[in-house]
């Protein structure tokens, strides 16, 4: 186990026995309890849950006028998702792929084309890191759910643009705090994929109106796709104290975080030369993995700029090393009848990430090796000798281990490492000024705020391609240049390198962003309410990425390091300046205490993100237009909220294979801009017609749309006006039936988890299909005074599903078959026992 690993863990004990340490008194009186830090809202009606989330002040989730799920941390643990998008996509409107690993992963809204940077992730209110799809770290990445995770509040839509920015969508997770009844728990989860995971947490007074909270988790995880090392090695430590005064209250917190992930990608899962052939002898559809022990010590090569060729090893094992120190500060104080929020977060943190992506289909040995013998001949022939044909060999064997693809599948196939430093830092703020004002006509609660952020980051990314057997763990291969009497004359690869410096990126950057918002929530009668805000940001980019050209590093016994990208050492300055003002405006009706409707329309923006800063692209500021009209019930045993939505996103940038009438050429890559529209409606449904039987669950039915594409050059888009955006589908939700029953003094439930996702399409031609695909999970909980223990299984009936194609290479044109033959597919049966003492 790592020192971090260690560190946090001592931390973590020292959480759980804070509080009885602290004042055994106090934890000699507090009886046990036979629950979580959520207890209270566990034990409310759902729609009497209050949310602070997209709202001027808190309300209940009946009464809000948008979308809103909110999830304890006894409804999470009863979910027990695999991951943070996992949790996502039990969310109505969210559609995740949670099988990227622990973080990371991709999750969309309603249809928007992006991969997440229109959702914010809070804490507490505010973000960790201002944009919310930082330089290789999305918001999954800075945000782990543990017992210091009191809810989390889910709000699609509504006022999201009002109170975050870059936002259609905002993910809150309200951390715990300690009131007067000392409360902890302690949570040891072990699963058979080598799952080991502690969580802790103790929480309480420590003097007069003076409180603590604190806890965490430690976690090492061999793996759902074994690559010879852990995939997860490390955890997270939340702390707070928070004090209580006259009319207000003070808050502060801090968040440590130090973890390694690894980052699965795509496989080949079919034969390319039959795609009705599995490839599962060679790499098994659930365990196998392009990871590999291999490239445990990969040497990137790459130019400086300045005629130096330069080495740097790196090590695939540490995958997405995430480490980040977090500070907040709150303060409340009621200033007559106007309530003051003031809170500030600083956040500095380092990503470190090392991945092997998928780049093209596997390739037959043979046409593969056919397609360098030219340039081999070119490079390696002398008066004497000429290359007659090319083979195999173990990499970095200098030849020594011949090896035959013809023995095993007969394919080989390339990788690209990715090596990527980011180093940040994102300080944020935000104060709030509200109250409620009565009038002749109903009452007004009304907010005004201003918020300030100023984040950057130190960035560079190297990649460099790989050639490898088809196999599990592959071994890298050679390719080799031989005379007509075997002796080696030059190589291909060089020690399993197939080209080195693919790409190179490096700059820095440093962004301020100053904004100022208002809402007003208008009771205009006991059953109408009326709620309208506006948001004003301006961003100032300002930051510089080095210069890049094209360079040979000079060795003439390989190929693989011809035409090199590499640095010139100059930097290209960069400043830009952004505003938006995103929108929104709703109204809420109640029909009774148990029937509701609501209506809204929102806009919201995505500014452009640092990478603009480093590589000179153009700043496109995309917007969402979001309509939603939906309807609420809250009846005895009948809890269900169903909303239609029209989204639109512009400008949609497309590019595909199409003919292009300036130059005559066909299936030339060419750039389309237009929208992508989808129409749909959502579900959130819990129905107890018996005290012991619950039956819940969420469905979301759309029709996203690729519409309008034009292309300044003329070039007709009628072939992919229409279709489906590259891996979105129709349908997709799940269903929760539950069953509830006393064994004596204990409580048991158990549970099925049946989750559906239709067909989706790997290319804007909608010619490869990723084909619809079902999962089954069962839990079982037995909840014994301070005792809980659970076990759950994920895909018990190990189904087969691909939540994406090959995105490196099958986006302009498929492919070439029916059926997806390369993705990312679905992780095996797998088992988790988990069990909670509570005090």
């Amino acid at each position: 186990m790592s020192f971090s690993t260690v560190s946090l863990s001592r931390l973590l004990l020292a959480s759980a026995f804070a509080g009885t340490l602290a004042d055994p008194g106090l934890a000699q009186a507090q009886a046990p309890a036979a629950s979580t830090a959520a207890a209270d809202e566990k034990a409310a009606p759902e729609d009497d849950v209050i949310i602070v989330t997209g709202s001027s002040t808190a309300q209940r989730k009946f009464d809000v006028s948008y979308a809103v799920t909110s999830l304890s941390n006894a409804d999470i643990q009863k979910l027990a998702p695999l991951n943070f998008a996992d949790l996502l996509g039990n969310i109505p409107g969210i559609q995740a792929e949670a099988t990227g690993g622990e973080v990371q992963n991709v999750y969309r809204l309603r249809g928007i084309p992006n991969e997440g940077s229109f959702q914010a992730f809070h804490q507490d209110g505010l973000p960790l890191y201002h944009d919310n799809d930082g330089p290789f770290f999305k918001g999954d990445v800075l945000n782990r759910v543990d017992l210091m995770t009191r809810t989390v509040e889910f709000v699609r839509g509504g006022p999201a643009p009002i109170f975050a920015s870059n936002a259609s969508a905002i993910y809150n997770m309200i951390t715990v705090t300690g009131s007067d009844t000392p409360a902890g728990a302690v949570r040891l989860t072990l699963g058979d994929t080598g799952l080991y995971r502690f969580d802790a947490y103790h929480s309480g007074p420590i003097g007069k109106r003076t409180y603590f909270a604190l806890g965490g988790f430690v976690r090492r995880h061999e793996g759902y796709r074994p690559g010879g090392f852990p995939s997860d090695d490390g955890g997270q430590f939340r702390a707070n104290i928070r004090h209580e005064f006259e009319g207000g209250e003070v808050k502060a917190s801090v968040l440590y975080l130090n973890d390694k992930n690894v980052f699965y990608l795509p496989i080949p899962v079919a034969d390319p030369r039959n795609p009705t052939s599995s490839l599962d002898p060679f790499l098994d559809y659930f365990t196998g993995t392009l990871n590999s022990p291999a490239l445990r010590n990969a040497r990137l090569v790459y130019s400086d700029g300045a005629g130096s060729k330069l080495s740097e090893d790196r090590d695939l094992a540490d995958g997405r090393h995430t480490k980040m120190l977090s500070f907040g500060l709150e303060y409340k104080q009621a200033l007559g009848d106007w309530t003051l929020d003031a809170k500030g977060r600083w956040t500095d943190g380092k990503v470190d990430f090392d991945a092997l992506y998928s780049t093209t289909n596997p390739a037959d040995s043979n046409v593969f090796a056919s397609g360098f013998l030219a340039a081999a001949r070119t490079a390696f022939n002398t008066p004497t000798q000429t290359v007659a044909r090319l083979g195999y060999a173990i990499g970095g064997t200098n030849g020594a281990t011949v090896f035959d693809p013809r023995a095993t599948s007969g394919l080989v196939l390339s990788a690209q490492y990715r090596a990527i430093a980011s180093d940040f830092y994102s300080g944020q703020g935000e104060v709030r000024l509200y109250r409620d004002i009565k009038t002749g006509l109903g009452k007004h609660s009304v907010v005004f705020g201003g918020y300030a952020s100023a984040y950057g980051n130190e960035y560079g990314q190297r990649y460099q391609d790989y050639l490898f057997e088809l196999a599990t763990k592959p071994r890298t291969l050679d390719l080799i240049a031989y005379s007509d009497t075997n002796q080696i004359l030059g190589y291909v690869t060089d020690k399993g390198v197939l080209r080195y410096s693919t790409t190179i990126t490096a700059g820095e950057s440093d962004v301020t962003i100053w904004a100022a918002f208002a809402n007003d929530t208008w009771q205009v009668t006991d059953n109408l309410r009326i709620d309208a805000g506006v948001r004003h940001e301006r961003y100032t980019f300002r930051g510089f990425g080095i210069g890049q050209t094209t360079v040979n590093l000079g060795d003439p016994t390989t190929l693989a390091d011809n035409a090199t990208r590499a640095y010139t050492g100059i930097p290209n300055n960069t400043r830009f300046t952004v505003n938006v003002t995103p929108w929104t405006f709703g109204a809420n009706f109640d029909l009774s205490s148990q029937f509701g409707i609501y209506g809204r329309v929102s806009e919201a923006f995505r500014v452009p993100s640092e990478f603009n800063v480093y590589s000179g692209a153009a700043n496109v500021v995309p917007k969402a237009r979001q309509y939603e009209a939906g309807v609420k019930i809250a009846m005895p045993g009948v809890s269900a909220y169903l909303t239609g939505f029209y989204t639109k996103f512009d400008p949609f940038n497309a590019s595909f294979l199409a003919f292009n009438p300036v130059t005559g050429q066909n299936n030339v890559p060419l750039t389309f801009i237009g929208s992508a529209v989808t129409k749909g409606a959502e579900a959130d449904i819990d129905i107890r017609p018996v005290k012991w039987l619950s039956l819940a669950g969420t469905v979301t039915v759309s029709d996203p749309t690729i519409s309008d594409l034009v292309n300044e050059q003329g070039a007709s888009a009628a072939a992919v006006d229409g279709n489906q955006p590259i891996r979105q589908p129709k349908v997709y939700g799940n269903f929760r039936p539950a069953i509830s029953f006393d064994v004596g003094e204990a409580n048991v439930q158990t549970y099925l988890r049946y989750n559906y996702v239709g067909k989706r399409f790997v290319d804007l031609f909608n010619r490869t299909e990723l084909p619809s695909y079902d999962t089954l999970g069962a839990g079982l909980i037995v909840e014994y005074r301070s005792w809980n223990f659970q076990v759950v299984g994920d895909n018990i009936t190990n189904a087969r599903g691909l939540t994406e194609g090959n995105p490196r290479t099958d986006q302009l044109a498929g492919q070439g078959s029916s059926t997806a033959i390369y993705g990312r597919p679905l992780f095996g049966r797998n088992v988790r026992f988990v069990v909670t003492k509570a005090w």
